[in-house]
């Protein structure tokens, strides 16, 4: 019988994982060419808002593929409701026999999307970050700012949203933390590129936000929030004004994410994308110096999912001996 491993579970064992470690790994294997990975699929809706993923995949010469579905609305924490939800199914490679369910409610995917932003700051980032920029003010845009703490040496954020009760969530989440930060909050969306050189966008939004007019010579932009081809966070002639860019997945740009948007109006060149697991692998392909502008676009791919699933079950089995 399957394992079910359900989120209480699943949050024990997440600090025991080397969560970097394994979204580097799974981004270098999958830009070696040594992971299977099918195009996404995807539900769309709009009343209420809100989008459900399905990603897929294995990684050649392992064990398992993974099964995952995350969705996210919007309108939800209205009603009391995390934007988040979903789960992941873990399948031997060898017979399809499935061996884990992980009923993650979102979990997973909000964690590991927010690792691969510390993995995209640790090889992106300027040397000296003078404060983290946060776009949104959401679950994703708590769990970035959370994990970009751990790879960069700063000690003050600012968070932009619309909306003055997110304040208070973001400051009372980072109260529990109880991280060494200052986190001050904007409603004007150019104090972020004034203030900051790291800069993260985690919202919905289908329009831009982050305008090329406002950014700084050396500022790193990590956009996470163009899943879907009707969203985009990042004006497209900051990609054009960009000395370095970078996508998870080559081929997901082609069909959604802010590369693919600036690619589709004929703002870049699409031989000047490269992928993360080629910068991870060769550090030539990365920032060289600290007035460069790079940007990293996030689109999720389903190595992380997969690396991420595998060493819950892992890390659960050992500890149940």
């Amino acid at each position: 019988m399957a394992e079910i491993i359900h989120r209480n579970e699943i949050e024990q064992i997440l600090p025991r994982i080397n969560l970097l470690s394994l979204m580097e790994q799974g981004f270098a294997a999958y830009s070696r060419g040594e992971v299977t990975v099918p195009p996404p699929g995807e539900l769309l809706f709009d009343d209420p808002p809100g989008d459900v993923h399905i990603k897929y995949g294995y990684i050649h010469n392992d064990d398992y593929y993974v099964i995952k579905v995350a969705s996210g609305f919007y309108r939800n924490p209205e009603a009391g409701l995390p934007s988040s939800q979903g789960l992941m199914l873990l399948f031997s490679r060898h017979t399809g026999v499935l061996i884990a369910i992980l009923l993650d409610e979102g979990r997973l995917t909000d964690v590991r999307t927010a690792a691969a932003g510390a993995v995209v700051a640790k090889h992106l980032a300027p040397n000296c970050v003078e404060c983290i920029g946060i776009v949104g003010a959401g679950i994703q845009a708590r769990l970035q700012l959370l994990h970009l703490l751990a790879v960069v040496e700063v000690n003050r954020a600012l968070v932009w949203s619309p909306d003055e009760t997110e304040f208070a969530d973001y400051q009372a989440f980072f109260a529990k933390e109880d991280r060494d930060v200052q986190i001050e909050f904007t409603q004007e969306l150019r104090d972020i590129p004034r203030a900051c050189n790291l800069i993260v966008t985690a919202t919905p939004s289908t329009q831009p936000l982050l305008m090329n007019a406002d950014i700084r010579p050396g500022t790193h932009v990590t956009a996470v929030g163009a899943d879907t081809p009707e969203k985009t966070e990042i004006e497209s002639a900051v990609l054009a004004r960009a000395d370095i860019l970078v996508v998870d997945s080559l081929s997901q740009s082609n069909s959604r994410g802010e590369v693919f948007r600036a690619a589709q109006s004929g703002a870049i060149n699409r031989e000047r994308v490269v992928e993360l697991g080629h910068v991870i692998t060769d550090p030539q392909l990365g920032r060289q110096n600290d007035e460069q502008i790079t940007l990293a676009d996030l689109t999720g791919v389903a190595v992380q999912d997969i690396q991420i699933a595998k060493a819950v079950y892992q890390e659960q089995m050992t500890l149940k001996g």
